[in-house]
């Protein structure tokens, strides 16, 4: 009998994974990208982004359906914003104040919001010398006193039921407003790279 040549063989599966064995790391920081975290001199920031990302998408969430109930449907998060910094104290602005307000270079999405709302009956504009000038309307002012009165009722009760100190939140804010320069610088620098 003739020796056959030898067949090549399939590769071998990996053994199977064990989807509820016990991770084999130690815990860290709760991070949404371990390998930043991992190979950082702060990883904290990891967990303070991952942070910011959750909050970021649950305020924007929040936002639109606060309105909604208020009785303003279909906004967006930043038109939302927009209507909010127009309404602030009560004083004309210039679409280059929101803009700065809010930290958006692309005031182009500000244009957009403003029309929306002028559509919708909430802001107008006045031209002031060379400057267009947006204002809240009657009805814009009612939908944002409903939209705070909403809040009150459904998420600062909630949190002032928790019993934080005003003053931890308040350094929180702070430490957020400190931090969103550094990425603001970070990103300036990025951009030259």
């Amino acid at each position: 009998m003739q020796d056959r040549p030898p067949q090549d063989q399939p590769p071998q599966d990996p053994p199977p994974h064990d989807v509820y064995a016990a991770p084999s790391f130690q815990a860290g920081p709760i991070v949404s990208s371990a390998h930043l975290a991992a190979n950082s001199q702060l990883p904290q920031l990891s967990e303070f982004e991952f942070g910011l990302i959750l909050a970021g998408h649950a305020f924007d969430r929040w936002m639109s359906r606060c309105m909604a109930a208020a009785g303003l449907p279909g906004l967006s998060p930043l038109e939302v914003l927009v209507l909010h910094s127009v309404t602030h104290r009560q004083r004309p602005k210039r679409l280059a104040d929101i803009c700065l307000v809010l930290g958006i270079e692309d005031s182009h999405t500000v244009v957009y919001a403003l029309k929306k709302l002028e559509s919708q009956g909430m802001i107008y504009r006045i031209r002031q010398g060379k400057e267009k000038l947006v204002l809240i309307t009657e009805a814009g002012e009612k939908v944002c006193q409903r939209y705070g009165e909403i809040r009150e009722r459904l998420l600062v009760s909630a949190v002032s039921a928790l019993g934080m100190d005003p003053k931890a939140i308040s350094a929180v804010a702070s430490t957020m407003r400190a931090l969103s320069g550094h990425y603001e610088q970070a990103a300036r620098t990025a951009a030259t790279f």
